[in-house]
């Protein structure tokens, strides 16, 4: 009976650790709205989100939404901050990692005409056949702060 009860312990134990990890949320598109300026989520190759360490979810449908919603929060404190991978919709990367474009060429929701991308090396690709400008997270950033 005692290993039964120490059994039934840890299992219980295990699973509460389960429950505790703090995971972004697949976001729904088409059925999602953005937290900042409440228009419903569906262009697949803009949409960005923010996970807090206790997981609430924030969602957006642009780059710029999120930027714009994190200029009044401590990045350090949050767990994830993805926006779409734009070479590879549906596809969420990190943000402090990836390279954005700034182009007329692409349309993004917010008109910003900003994109995302996994690689440098895809962004500057694009760059080939348009006009436009590459930004790390950091200057993005300070780019639309400044605008």
């Amino acid at each position: 009976m005692k290993l039964i009860g120490r059994f039934i312990t840890y299992l219980l134990f295990s699973l509460s650790l389960l429950s505790c990890s703090v995971e972004p949320e697949k976001i729904e598109f088409g059925k999602d709205y953005c937290h900042s300026c409440k228009m419903n989520i569906v262009d697949k190759t803009h949409a960005a989100q923010y996970v807090t360490s206790k997981g609430k979810q924030f969602k957006f449908d642009s780059i710029e939404c999120l930027v714009n919603e994190l200029k009044s929060k401590d990045e350090q404190v949050l767990a994830f901050i993805n926006v779409a991978n734009y070479a590879n919709p549906g596809e969420m990367i990190p943000a402090l990692k990836a390279s954005y474009v700034i182009s007329t060429a692409i349309k993004s929701p917010m008109g910003m005409n900003l994109s995302a991308f996994k690689e440098e090396k895809a962004a500057l690709e694009v760059l080939q056949n348009h006009d436009g400008v590459v930004y790390t997270w950091e200057i993005l950033k300070q780019h639309i702060s400044a605008n």
